[in-house]
C-alpha cells in the first residue's frame, strides 16, 4: 500500500508530507485548495507528463517521493520487472527541473518508460478519466476477460497462437496467388540465380584464404626487397653484416681464451648466437624462395574474389547468407515448378487452420457468455447497492465468424437500463457523468477480489451525486476498504464520515506568497469539516449535532 508521499516545490506546495493509513484516507478541502495538486503528484511519481509550470516560482526543482509497501504479489511482479526491492518498500523518486527530470526506483536512476511500468502494479488511479473508458469499443472485452481470468488465460494464448499462424498462412496465400505469366517470369529469375549461384561452386573458408593469398601477392615485389635486405644483413657474405662481424668477434675471443677462463664463457655464448643466427639467415633464404609472382594465379584470385563479392552484393552479405538464400530460391523454384500442388496443399493448411482457429474461438466465447450472465448479476447487484433502484444491466456477447481477431470472434457491450420499461441501451447512450462514476466503483467492488493492486484512487467519485445515493456510494466505499487502502478525495460529507483517516488540503498566505498544506485531522476537527461540507456560511451547532451524527452513521455502517 502506498504508505506516504512527499512533495517538495510543486504549484503551491512548499513542502508537504502525508502519511496514509490502511482502510479508507479521505481527502477534503475549499474548491481550489489544491486536491488536484496532490493526486497529480501522485501521477506525476508514477511517470506522467510533466510541465516546466508545475516548478513552484523561484524555486529551481520540485520533487515527489512515494514510499510503498509491497505483498508477495506485487514483490513477485516487480521482481519480473528486473527493479530493486529492499526489505517489501520501493520508494519512487521523480525530480522535475527545466525540461528534464530524474527518476529514481529503490535509488537507482531509471527511465520514464520504466517508471511507467510499475504504475499498474502499485495502484489504480480511478478519475474522470478512467470513468469515460467504460465507453471505449475495446473495454467491455477487457474487463469481461479479467473477470473470467484463469478460466480464459490458456485459451487465448492457443487463440493468439492459432490466429497468427491463420494470417501468415492468409499473407502466404495472397502472395502466391499468381498467373501463367507472372509465374513463368518468376521461375525464369529464378532458374537463373540459381545458376548464378550453383556455377561458383562457392566454399564458405574459401573466402578467407583467397584474401589472404590476395593480400600476399599483391605485396610480394615490396615483401622480396624487404626479405633480401634482411638476409643480406643478417648474413655472412656482405662486409659488415652481422653474421660476418660476429663471426670476427667469436675468432678474436677463441684467441684470448687460453688466457681467462671467463673469456671462455663468453665466447662459447657468442657462438651460440652465430649458430642463432646462422639458422635464422637460412629461413629468410627460405622465404625469400617463396615470394615468387604468379602473374596467372594472382589474376585467378583476383577475378574469384570479385565473383565472390558480385554474389554477396546481390544475395547476401556473407558467403554463408548467399548460401542460405540459394537454398530459399530452390526452395521457390520447387513450389512454382509444381504450382497447382503447392497452392493447393497451401490452401488446405489454411482451411485446417481456420477450422482450427474457430474452434478455439468458439470455446472463448462459451465461457464469455457464461461468465457474461454471472459478471451481469454481480454488477446488477452491485449498481442497487449504489442506489440505481430499478437497474436492468447486461454484459452481451455477439459471436461473428467473420469478426476474426487474434482476440476471437466475439464483440462485447454493455447494456444498460436504469427506468422501468425502457429498453436496455449501450452504456454510451445512456450513462450520465455522476452514474458512469458509480457504475466504476460497482465494477471495482465487484472485481475487488481478483484486484492484484491493493491501493485504489478515487478522484470525482462523487460527481453528480447527493442525498441517499451519496450514502450508497459511502457503503460501497466503505466496503471496498475492508481489503484495499481507498484514497479519495470528495466534496461530500456523507463519504467523509466514512474515512478512517481524515485530510484537510487547505491554502493559506505565508509571507505573501499562497502555500497549499495538508494535514491529518482530529476526531473533533473532522466533525468541523464535515460541518463546513453540510453547507452554511455559519457552522452552527445544529448543524455540528449532525456533522458528529453522520460520523456514528457511518462508524455503524462500517461495523
Amino acid at each position: 500500500m502506498l504508505e506516504s508521499l512527499h512533495v517538495k516545490n510543486l504549484a503551491l506546495i512548499d513542502e508537504a508530507e502525508v502519511e496514509f493509513k490502511k482502510g479508507l484516507n479521505i481527502l477534503t478541502g475549499e474548491t481550489g485548495a489544491g486536491k488536484s495538486i496532490i493526486i497529480g503528484s501522485v501521477n506525476l511519481a508514477l511517470g506522467a507528463k510533466a510541465d516546466k509550470d508545475y516548478i513552484r516560482t523561484g524555486a529551481e526543482y520540485a520533487l515527489i517521493e512515494l514510499v510503498f509497501s509491497l505483498n508477495e504479489e506485487q514483490k513477485k511482479r516487480i521482481e519480473e520487472l528486473e527493479f530493486p526491492i529492499e526489505d517489501d518498500t520501493l520508494i519512487l523518486q521523480r525530480k522535475l527541473m527545466q525540461g528534464r527530470s530524474i527518476c529514481r526506483v529503490n535509488g537507482e536512476s531509471v527511465s520514464m518508460g520504466q517508471l511507467r511500468q510499475l504504475s499498474g502494479v502499485l495502484l489504480d488511479m480511478c478519475g474522470q478519466h478512467e470513468h469515460q473508458q467504460l465507453l471505449g469499443k475495446e473495454k467491455p472485452a477487457q474487463l469481461l476477460d479479467a473477470f473470467a481470468g484463469k478460466k480464459l488465460a490458456e485459451l487465448k494464448d492457443n487463440l493468439k497462437k492459432s490466429y497468427r499462424e491463420y494470417r501468415q498462412l492468409q499473407k502466404e496465400l495472397s502472395e502466391n496467388a499468381l498467373d501463367e505469366q507472372t509465374r513463368k517470369r518468376e521461375m525464369d529469375l529464378l532458374s537463373f540465380e540459381v545458376n548464378e549461384i550453383e556455377e561458383a561452386a562457392l566454399i564458405p573458408e574459401e573466402e578467407e584464404e583467397l584474401e589472404k593469398s590476395y593480400r600476399k601477392m599483391s605485396s610480394a615485389r615490396q615483401l622480396q626487397e624487404t626479405a633480401g635486405l634482411v638476409y643480406g644483413i643478417t648474413g655472412y657474405e656482405e662486409d659488415g653484416s652481422a653474421g660476418e662481424l660476429i663471426g670476427r668477434a667469436v675468432r678474436e675471443l677463441k684467441n684470448v681464451i687460453m688466457l681467462d677462463e671467463e673469456a671462455g664463457i663468453l665466447a662459447d655464448q657468442l657462438l651460440e648466437i652465430d649458430n642463432l643466427l646462422n639458422d635464422f639467415n637460412r629461413s629468410m633464404a627460405d622465404y625469400q624462395e617463396s615470394l615468387t609472382f604468379d602473374e596467372e594465379e594472382y589474376a585467378r584470385i583476383r577475378d574469384r574474389l570479385d565473383l565472390i563479392n558480385h554474389l554477396k552484393g546481390k544475395y547476401g552479405q556473407t558467403v554463408e547468407a548467399v548460401l542460405q538464400e540459394l537454398e530459399e530460391k530452390k526452395k521457390r523454384l520447387m513450389q512454382l515448378s509444381d504450382y497447382e500442388e503447392y497452392y493447393r496443399q497451401l490452401s488446405g493448411k489454411l482451411a485446417e487452420e481456420k477450422e482450427k482457429l474457430l474452434q478455439y474461438c468458439k470455446a472463448v466465447s462459451g465461457i464469455r457468455k457464461a461468465e457474461a450472465e454471472e459478471l451481469s448479476k454481480k454488477l446488477a447487484e452491485a449498481m442497487r447497492d449504489l442506489n440505481f433502484l430499478n437497474v436492468d444491466f447486461a454484459v452481451t456477447v455477439i459471436s461473428d465468424e467473420e469478426y476474426l481477431s487474434e482476440q476471437g470472434y466475439d464483440r462485447t457491450e454493455f447494456l444498460i437500463s436504469t427506468n422501468p420499461g425502457e429498453a436496455k441501451k449501450p452504456l454510451s447512450q445512456v450513462a450520465s457523468g455522476g452514474e458512469l462514476s458509480r457504475i466504476m466503483l460497482a465494477f471495482k467492488s465487484v472485481f475487488a477480489d481478483t484486484e492484484e493492486t491493493p491501493t485504489l484512487v478515487f478522484d470525482e467519485i462523487d460527481a453528480g451525486i447527493s442525498g441517499k445515493t451519496a450514502w450508497k456510494v459511502s457503503e460501497k466505499l466503505g466496503q471496498l476498504s475492508r481489503e484495499h487502502q481507498i484514497i479519495c478525495i470528495t466534496h461530500l460529507p456523507q463519504i467523509a464520515a466514512m474515512g478512517d483517516v481524515h485530510f484537510l488540503i487547505e491554502k493559506q498566505i505565508e509571507g505573501e506568497r499562497t502555500v497549499t498544506r495538508i494535514r491529518e485531522l482530529k476526531e473533533e476537527e473532522s466533525a468541523l469539516e464535515l460541518a463546513r461540507l453540510l453547507g452554511g456560511g455559519e457552522v452552527t451547532e445544529a448543524v455540528m449535532t449532525n456533522a458528529r451524527e453522520m460520523k456514528q452513521m457511518a462508524l455503524k455502517s462500517k461495523n
